[in-house]
């Protein structure tokens, strides 16, 4: 205990808590060392007193919307689905009645409550302007499943991603940690002490000034891709986080496409695999870059 963070001790002796929330009470002044307010990174010392005062849970309901939804395939344990750009995956504060989950909860019937209620069903995400390829648990057994084979690195997924420059290599991995950014704690950064992260692409055509590639991921960390390209100085075209910060293509958003999934079904033991095709945008993009390319 002796020299343990705050955040870390709490939240590791209060079991329904986790790290995120106990930084939020220790903010709101709700964990206090001896009748004190400390920082989340406050080393505590032996003999301290904490009290943590824990707020009565809030009553949420999240509604069922009518929001149009591409299902790709679907049982009696799982869904598949081709997530559209520019819809958030789970609810949050600021929005809390378009996203995924509210969709899902209109097109599906059972959704796997491991989540709770505000991500019934979801095992994995992405961003919210990341098209493409998406499963859904209907039930708890099939969610444990599919979360094991996630964290075992199981899954294939692989995602289509323009990039600026040319990249000189056709094939190449980037094996490097990600975690939260020192300078801006709204991003993520390659850093020393991250989580691992290897990112495997395949350059599939260059043009001028950019690179479109198929990229695998074999770990799963948040904006893995984006900052990956970004930090061998290829940020992916349209990134508003990780690039340049102008404009290309009119885009206000990363040009990225979860484009194949993979994974053994929780029942059947059968490995299903599953793909997308570009968004009409992305398709816009490239046929233009074609028609440069051969103008030149």
């Amino acid at each position: 205990m002796d020299g343990e963070r705050l955040d870390a001790l709490v939240a590791d002796r209060v079991e329904q808590l986790s790290r995120s929330v106990v930084k939020n009470l220790i903010g709101e002044g709700k964990v206090l060392v001896d009748g004190a307010s400390r920082k989340a990174s406050y080393r505590v010392r032996e003999g301290e007193e904490i009290s943590v005062e824990i707020p009565e849970p809030q009553v949420l309901r999240i509604e069922p919307r009518d929001i149009p939804l591409e299902i790709i395939y679907q049982d009696d344990d799982l869904a598949v689905i081709n997530k559209p750009k520019g819809l958030v995956v789970h609810p949050a504060h600021g929005n809390w009645d378009y996203t995924l989950v509210n969709a899902l909860m209109h097109h599906i019937r059972d959704l796997s409550g491991i989540n709770g209620q505000i991500r019934p069903g979801i095992v994995h995400r992405l961003d919210k302007d990341t098209s493409g390829v998406m499963v859904v648990a209907k039930n708890d057994r099939a969610h444990r499943s599919l979360a094991e084979q996630i964290k075992e690195h199981s899954i294939k997924r692989e995602y289509i991603a323009l990039v600026h420059g040319m990249l000189k290599e056709n094939l190449g991995t980037i094996d490097a940690p990600v975690g939260r950014s020192r300078t801006d704690r709204k991003k993520m950064a390659v850093v020393a002490d991250g989580r691992p992260a290897v990112s495997r692409y395949q350059v599939l055509e260059r043009f001028n000034n950019y690179s479109l590639v198929k990229v695998e991921l074999l770990t799963g960390r948040t904006h893995q891709i984006r900052v990956h390209f970004a930090y061998i100085k290829h940020p992916v075209v349209g990134d508003p986080l990780y690039g340049s910060g102008k404009k290309h293509f009119h885009l206000d958003s990363q040009a990225l496409h979860a484009h194949l999934l993979g994974f053994i079904h929780p029942r059947s033991g059968e490995y299903m695999e599953f793909s997308t095709p570009f968004p009409e945008y992305y398709s816009e993009i490239l046929a233009y870059l074609r028609q440069q390319s051969k103008s030149c």
